[in-house]
């Protein structure tokens, strides 16, 4: 598990988090002492508002002091790492720092320590006179009837909808009961559940003597490293079919918590448990939404996915589906447009507005394929056979450099370069065996044809650079296209060539000397713009190649890797000995 942190101190640590959130949203204040984050009382309210007042142990970041703000919460409440708020800390929060004209609906998820102090605090609201309801967000099926036994649930992600939502219908004038009814109502059409690949580590803290085996997952881990229904070896499509399994079968009778037919409707909700990178948490999406609608029949009406409510660097995730019910609150106030009301809240992440996904299109697009090359043929003419014979010769040698281009790039690179020129040139070569339609001897539809191969199959710095010069090689030659037929000469290689040189200049900074493979690159092209001889524009190549052993890199990756002491002098650039290798080829071939 990860167990480096910035700080070391997490008291330190939870109080400057908590500040943040006072410099991104300024419609928030913070009473440092007793760690609550509030809307400011300056800032224009709605008269005759419910207060939603909710809170936790901190390390759930964004939950929960990031759902404070206009159309969410207004105020929460926090404790030290995964430890709740005192029950003080609370009644000075739904007292002190939240207007009670309308009275407080204090709700915070269902775990032990929480229930207790803020059921406490909310007694002492009571007794203060002020009209107060209290409501435990429970939504976990990761822990069944049977074990939970009269604990019930466990608060996790799904919680952040039931927030969502009562701070919307707060917004909107509902009262306090119909706030507390609607925190009821949308807890029993709720269903969540987690899974971790790893415990969290708490900063401050040693290690967890228990560990996850590194193959292993655990089927509905808590937020705070509690253990869930079972592990099982790691493989995102059945873990994701099992954490559906507990949440949507019907006969499982130990965690059946929602009865749903086919003309029901959901909100999906996947949240991150925080260390799930952004593109894998999409990709979980994607696989739990295929498996939902295949599966189980169920189109989401919406799909939230985020960071809502997480366990410090968790590397794991949460399912969340809501049953939408007929709120019985009237227009604008069901569950879906309650969703989809605006909030000013910072750890709230749904921008689609409602008008997209009343207006969603799910037939597939008809996608447009332009194809330059054949739309606008040229009149520069290149017997085919002539094209393949030179630039195979070119391939070829390429091809066979792969060894010598990766060691040196091993030495002075990331190692990848000999491979992505080689990948390149297989892949062109087989274009020139095999194209559907057969080349033909328009050269500017070769040229746009091998710049599609090069787009598609070469990346990095070096493919870019090819990509941009190879599609002004295309330009330059057309330039010269004087609407006859026109043989494409050396000479007009060579004005085309000089073109794509002072092209490629608008998009790089890299210069002869700077230890690219530019140094073999102009070179070439000068010495064929001037001479014509393609054997000593060649060799010109070569020398600028040579030339790179004693350079200093000023671009690419070379500057970061290695010790200079150990290659100046020794080593070529990698990728202008690769390009002189193609050169040599052409010229041989010539």
């Amino acid at each position: 598990m990860q167990t480096k942190h910035f700080f070391s101190d997490p008291n330190h640590l939870v109080l400057t988090a908590l500040n943040s959130l006072t410099l991104t949203n300024p419609s928030l204040a913070l009473d440092r002492e007793n760690k609550i984050v509030f809307k400011r009382p300056d800032v224009p309210r709605k008269k005759n508002k419910v207060s939603i007042v909710t809170g936790g142990g901190s390390g759930h970041e964004p939950a929960f002091a990031g759902f404070v703000g206009h159309g969410l919460c207004d105020a929460a409440v926090a404790g030290t790492i995964f430890a709740s708020p005192s029950a003080e800390q609370i009644r000075r929060t739904a007292i002190d720092r939240v207007p009670t004209d309308e009275g407080v609906l204090i709700i915070p998820n269902n775990y032990t320590g929480d229930v207790l102090n803020f059921g406490m605090a909310t007694e002492k609201c009571r007794a203060a006179g002020i009209k107060t309801e209290f409501f435990a967000m429970a939504d976990d099926v990761g822990v069944g009837r049977q074990k939970s036994g009269k604990v019930g649930r466990r608060g996790i992600g799904g919680g952040i909808l039931i927030l969502k939502l009562v701070g919307a219908l707060a917004e909107a004038g509902g009262n306090l009961d119909q706030v507390y009814g609607l925190a009821q109502q949308v807890n029993d059409n709720l269903v969540s559940i987690g899974s971790s690949l790893e415990h969290v580590h708490v900063p401050g803290r040693g290690a967890p003597e228990d560990s996850i085996a590194p193959d292993e997952v655990e089927v509905g881990m808590g937020i705070h490293n509690e253990p869930g229904s079972h592990r099982t070896k790691f493989d995102l499509v059945p873990l994701v079919t099992t954490m559906l399994r507990q949440l949507l079968d019907p006969n499982d009778s130990d965690r059946a918590y929602i009865k749903y037919t086919p003309k029901d409707e959901f909100v999906l909700l996947i949240n991150n448990l925080g260390g799930v990178s952004p593109i894998e948490l999409s990709g979980i999406t994607d696989e739990v939404h295929r498996q939902v609608e295949g599966n189980y029949k169920i189109k989401p009406r919406r799909v939230i996915q985020g960071s809502f409510l997480t366990s410090l660097n968790g590397l794991g995730f949460s399912i969340s589906l809501l049953k939408l019910a007929d709120t019985g609150l009237g227009a604008g106030k069901s569950m879906l447009e309650l969703l989809d009301a605006p909030a000013e809240a910072v750890g709230w992440a749904a921008p689609i507005p409602t008008s997209i996904w009343e207006n969603r299109n799910d037939s597939p697009v008809q996608l447009k394929n332009s194809n330059l090359a054949h739309e606008n043929p040229s009149n520069l003419k290149l017997d085919s056979a002539v094209v393949k014979k030179i630039l195979g010769a070119g391939l070829k040698r390429v091809i066979e450099a792969e060894p010598e281009v990766t060691r040196f790039d091993t030495i002075v690179g990331d190692g990848d370069c000999g491979i992505g020129l080689k990948r390149g040139a297989e892949a062109i070569q087989e274009l020139l065996d095999s194209a559907s339609p057969p080349l033909g001897d328009d050269i500017v539809n070769t040229v746009n044809r091998i710049v599609t191969v090069v787009e598609n199959v070469m990346d990095g710095t070096s493919g870019a650079i090819y990509a941009i010069f190879l599609n002004a090689l295309a330009h330059g030659l057309r330039d010269q296209d004087t609407g006859s037929p026109l043989q494409a000469s050396t000479e007009v290689w060579a004005k085309a060539l000089k073109h794509s040189v002072n092209a490629l200049a608008k998009y790089t900074p890299a210069k002869p000397g700077d230890r690219t493979l530019i140094d073999a690159l102009v070179p070439f092209c000068d010495t064929l713009f001037e001479t014509k001889d393609i054997r000593g524009a060649a060799t010109a190549a070569q020398k600028g190649t040579e030339s790179t052993k004693s350079m200093k890199a000023s671009l690419g990756r070379s500057v970061y890797v290695g010790s200079e002491g150990e290659w100046i002098g020794k080593v070529p650039d990698p990728g202008a000995y690769g390009l002189t290798e193609f050169l040599i080829g052409l010229a041989e071939a010539f």
